[in-house]
């Protein structure tokens, strides 16, 4: 299942909906019991208020990314910090009700219901709906880089849960050994015999090289029973929503059912861009006039930092930012940024642990040098070191760069050549599934990084 792009696994849509009952139930004990003068459409609202805001407060929690959440201990802090702000709204609207503010022991009821329905659901979902009671077995095809990795990030992973069963690889001597943590099970000619002896649900392919290797009447064989046969680049995509860069192959762009980037996609893109940036800048004014006075009181002048990046179709433009660092800063050749960089003066720190800094750059997107969402724009420098590395790197800069993005969410730090190739990963993901949607969640997403205070430097 997809929402916003995103894949969901058969935990999360039973988490869910699960969450759903407990809220429906509870909105429904409120009417019957908790309302007043019979209005039942004013407690009915009150439902519906409090549930929204009790899943936004789950989504920042991170109650949804069940590899984070593992122990009871977690599922305990997570939920209470998810019901707090719900109980505020229980107790604020409940004031406004109609027919007068409830009783007090009303209001306890209310809270304590939707306390007491929430940790009792995540507790029994937590015990009972791990791994192994919703998981697939899989078998996988290969022993290359590729499998490797992709097993790696199964075994770390609980969003998905998969186990796996083994690996298959040609040469018969190598049985029984060890390749990640499952051990090679079988040769092709076993795949059968396996999936009906280990009720394998799902065959993953992970060869590098497929000419003359793949065994194409085994996997038919397989398929015509009922088992799934995916590609491991498909797999490694679900589990971690970016694309395994070092196996795709030029065909696999051309025929994916992504990376359609339509006009009116573009032009819906470019509406939401300006308006954003117009109301950002009317908004975020007396902070950026703020902004600009510490810095100049600090550290003098200029107050913005100006430099060149590559934007859409390898154009380079001019970025800007609140300067946060000391006026010397870039007085060699250009460097990664560092988490712990003792150029960042003390209110450069504030205002990047804040992403003050980044204000400025609501004026590029107004321009049409950058986009709101999209890949991180980077240096000139870095750009051609990191294209001579990488292939398919110069493929970020189709789109427009962003202030923020899917690389920025899910992996803030890009210190390193090795950390390019994580962002590209991710910029890729972005850019298959570009849609307005999508930059929507994003966006959603960023706020959730700016209030927990993750990724700044």
């Amino acid at each position: 299942m997809r929402v916003f792009h995103r894949h969901l696994s058969r935990r999360h849509v039973l988490v869910l909906a699960g969450e759903a009952l407990v809220m429906s139930i509870w909105t429904m004990l409120v009417a019957r019991y908790l309302s007043t003068g019979g209005n039942l459409a004013a407690t009915l609202w009150l439902g519906s208020t409090v549930t929204v805001l009790y899943f936004m407060c789950a989504h920042y929690c991170e109650l949804y990314d069940l590899t984070a959440v593992r122990t009871c201990s977690e599922v305990v802090i997570r939920v209470l910090w998810a019901v707090a702000p719900a109980t505020i709204a229980i107790a604020a609207l409940s004031v406004t009700h109609a027919g007068g503010s409830p009783a007090a022991d009303a209001f306890l009821v209310a809270a304590a219901g939707l306390l007491t329905g929430m940790l009792t659901w995540r507790l029994a979902f937590n015990r009972f709906g791990g791994p192994q009671s919703l998981g697939e077995r899989l078998l996988i095809i290969g022993t290359g880089r590729s499998a490797q990795t992709v097993a790696r990030q199964i075994l770390a992973q609980q969003d998905f849960p998969y186990t796996i069963v083994g690996f298959i690889d040609e040469d018969a001597s190598r049985i029984g050994e060890s390749v990640v943590n499952p051990r090679v099970v079988g040769t092709p000619a076993d795949i059968d015999r396996l999936v009906t002896t280990h009720g394998i649900d799902r065959i993953v392919v992970g060869l590098g090289d497929r000419r003359g290797r793949l065994p194409v009447r085994e996997l038919l064989q397989a398929k015509l029973r009922g088992v799934r046969v995916e590609d491991v680049n498909t797999l490694y995509e679900r589990l971690t929503e970016r694309l395994l860069v070092e196996d795709l192959r030029p065909s696999a762009l051309i025929f994916s059912e992504g990376f359609r980037v339509s006009r009116l996609n573009l032009g819906a893109k470019r509406v939401f861009d300006v308006g954003f940036s117009i109301i950002g800048l009317l908004l975020a004014g007396p902070v950026m006039v703020l902004a600009a006075i510490a810095v100049a009181l600090e550290s003098g002048f200029p107050i913005l930092y100006s430099q060149e990046r590559v934007g859409a179709r390898g154009r380079v433009f001019t970025l800007h930012k609140f300067r946060s660092m000391r006026l010397d800063a870039e007085g060699g050749p250009p460097v990664w940024a560092r988490e712990v960089d003792d150029r960042v003066t003390a209110v450069g720190r504030i205002i990047r642990l804040l992403r003050i800094d980044e204000l400025p750059q609501l004026w590029n997107v107004l321009r049409g040098d950058m986009s709101l969402v999209g890949p991180r724009p980077e240096r000139p420098f870095f750009v051609a070191r990191l294209e001579a590395r990488y292939s398919f790197y110069q493929h970020r800069h189709t789109v427009k760069p962003g202030i923020t993005g899917w690389a920025q969410v899910k992996y803030p730090y890009g210190a390193s050549m090795d950390d390019g190739l994580e962002k590209l990963r991710y910029d890729l993901y972005y850019i298959k599934h570009m849609s307005l949607l999508f930059d929507l969640a994003i966006v959603v997403d960023t706020i959730k990084v700016v209030v927990l205070g993750k990724g700044a430097r």
